[in-house]
């Protein structure tokens, strides 16, 4: 059980770095939460530099897969501890908790971003096949449509639906589990989003040019 724990604990404190409050600080002196949605995560970032939008989401992403690794090695431990833990498990619970560590990260008094940068990262580890369906399928919609909020929100709740589909989840319930409440929170954390869409409110997403 301390092995579960100490997953948990390692993804959580891997997905809670906040990497675009803490660009956004270091090279424009601001904070990223005053600005735009007020969102630390890569679309808002984008919205003053895309520079740094990139890169806050390639580290976002970076870090829910070096969270589910961990999940990995700590599941390596644990098979020399004790009887022969299920792998899948561990990653599972090092995929929830990285996204959850990123949306409600104790550095921001838990207001984070919205999950779907790192749930790339821990994506890419755990359903590679089903990922790149869902990440051309998110380009499609904001191409058609311009709104990144609604690419996400459909590609979160078509994501366990394409990797049970294409049995992208190496046939582990936990895994499928996992997927599910990620998608669930993503469309949670996306609920002002909904309201503003379906007010016709909600902003398109155009690239400033900006100076970084």
């Amino acid at each position: 059980m301390s092995f579960y724990i100490a997953t948990a604990v390692v993804a959580y404190l891997l997905g809670s770095i906040p990497f675009g409050y803490i660009l956004v600080r270091a090279f424009r002196g601001r904070d990223i939460r005053a600005s735009g949605s007020g969102n630390i995560g890569a679309t808002n970032v984008a919205r003053s530099s895309p520079a740094l939008g990139a890169l806050t989401l390639l580290l976002d992403a970076t870090k829910g897969l070096l969270a589910v690794t961990a999940g990995s090695l700590l599941a390596i431990s644990a098979s020399r501890a004790a009887a022969r833990p299920p792998l899948y498990a561990f990653a599972a619970i090092a995929a929830l908790f990285a996204v959850v560590g990123h949306m409600f990260p104790m550095w921001l008094k838990f207001r984070g971003g919205k999950g779907v940068a790192t749930s790339v990262g821990v994506f890419l580890a755990l359903a590679p096949k089903t990922l790149l369906v869902a990440l051309a399928l998110f380009v499609a919609l904001v191409a058609v449509f311009r709104y990144v909020s609604l690419g996400s929100i459909i590609v979160a709740a078509a994501f366990p639906l394409i990797a049970y589909a294409l049995h992208d989840y190496h046939s582990s319930p936990a895994i499928l589990a996992a997927m599910t409440a990620i998608a669930v929170l993503i469309i949670l954390k996306h609920r002002e989003n909904i309201h503003r869409l379906l007010a016709g409110t909600e902003s398109r997403f155009v690239l400033k040019r900006t100076r970084t």
